[in-house]
């Protein structure tokens, strides 16, 4: 179709609207567009807030666990909940994270979720990570055949996976661990205490909070005083790791900490049981004769010195008594069976104790 055709005259058009008198068009007729404008913004912005901050059904008792799987993102989470009835729109919720910088941050994990809870309190926990988590609790005097096999019972990792794991170099991310000896895994580092874990946290994630919270426990202040014995960490960890096995009572603990030092200091073994238990596998507070003559570094009977590495994981107290020796004139000590410790002077009165006690 052609204008020439329709006989229109662009140019008078033109000049018409140019000669409008807009003048007739007053203030309260702005006003009255300005008032439409604003209350129909207001609807809008009343709309978003209720879509987000208004729960779908207020007065629900119900909660269900919900599962944000590894790798999925803010599309796939708010159409699942959509599904599930938990969020009255996936639009607002993806609208609202991306608005509100979170959709990066949305973490994977259990949660314990409820149609009483809106959008963006919904949002917030899943932001923040507040899943459900396991206690798990790491006692002080375990080695990693202790807690690879509680980690299993747990359902965490099975506890080959976890022994393998512990074997491992991590000193490129802990600079702790830097000065281990060759062979030497991370017996003694890893940190007893009560950890919380999601179910989506692996082996390895538990591993490295241990290590995390050894690093955290071994403050500057401790590392000081270390470096004033010209001592290194790996001996008192070594060393803590032993008085761990063998005292309970922090009193007792610095008393055999000065003992096991003089000991080493003078070129004597050691002559510790739970060395030898830690060769073997067993629980039994002392050792046999056949076992004394196992070949192996961690023999402090056969060995002068330190065993190879840590036998245990030590508490802070362990690791603070093998710091901070008591300076005593024993040279000897018997653990009881009831907690007990009996310190003796000279072998002659330490072997009467063995016979009058353990008898």
């Amino acid at each position: 179709m052609s204008f020439r055709k329709k006989n229109i005259n662009i140019k008078s058009l033109f000049g018409e609207v140019q000669n409008k008198d807009f003048s007739k068009i007053t203030p309260r007729f702005f006003k009255k567009v300005t008032s439409v404008t604003g209350l129909f913004v207001l609807l809008i912005l009343f709309f978003i807030c209720f879509e987000i901050y208004m729960p779908i059904n207020p007065f629900s008792s119900d909660t269900i666990t919900y599962t944000a799987q590894k790798g999925w993102g803010d599309d796939e989470i708010a159409k699942d909940l959509e599904k599930l009835d938990i969020i009255r729109s996936n639009f607002f919720f993806r609208f609202y994270v991306v608005a509100s910088f979170q959709h990066s941050r949305l973490q994977a994990g259990k949660y314990i979720l409820s149609p009483k809870m809106s959008i963006y309190d919904i949002a917030k926990k899943m932001a923040q990570g507040d899943v459900i988590k396991n206690k798990l609790t790491i006692l002080e005097g375990w080695d990693t055949r202790d807690i690879s096999e509680y980690l299993e019972k747990k359902g965490v990792c099975k506890k080959d996976e976890f022994s393998n794991l512990a074997k491992e170099n991590y000193s490129n991310e802990f600079e702790f661990l830097k000065g281990l000896p060759k062979g030497v895994g991370l017996e003694g580092y890893l940190f007893p205490d009560t950890y919380e874990v999601s179910e989506v946290e692996d082996c390895q994630d538990v591993l490295k909070m241990m290590l995390s919270n050894f690093d955290l426990k071994i403050t500057k202040e401790i590392k000081d005083k270390i470096s004033q014995q010209k001592k290194s960490l790996f001996q008192i960890v070594t060393m803590a790791s032993i008085i761990e096995k063998e005292v309970s009572i922090q009193k007792d603990k610095k008393i055999v900490s000065g003992i096991l030092w003089k000991r080493f200091e003078a070129g004597m073994p050691l002559q510790v049981d739970c060395t030898i238990n830690y060769i073997t596998g067993k629980s039994d507070p002392g050792a046999t004769l056949k076992d004394l003559k196992i070949d192996s570094p961690y023999n402090t009977y056969k060995y002068k010195g330190l065993p190879k590495g840590p036998i245990s994981s030590p508490g802070i107290n362990s690791i603070e008594a093998a710091i901070s020796p008591t300076k005593t004139a024993y040279w000897y000590y018997l653990a009881g069976y009831d907690g007990a410790t009996i310190f003796s002077k000279t072998l002659a009165e330490h072997n009467m104790a063995r016979s009058m006690y353990l008898k």
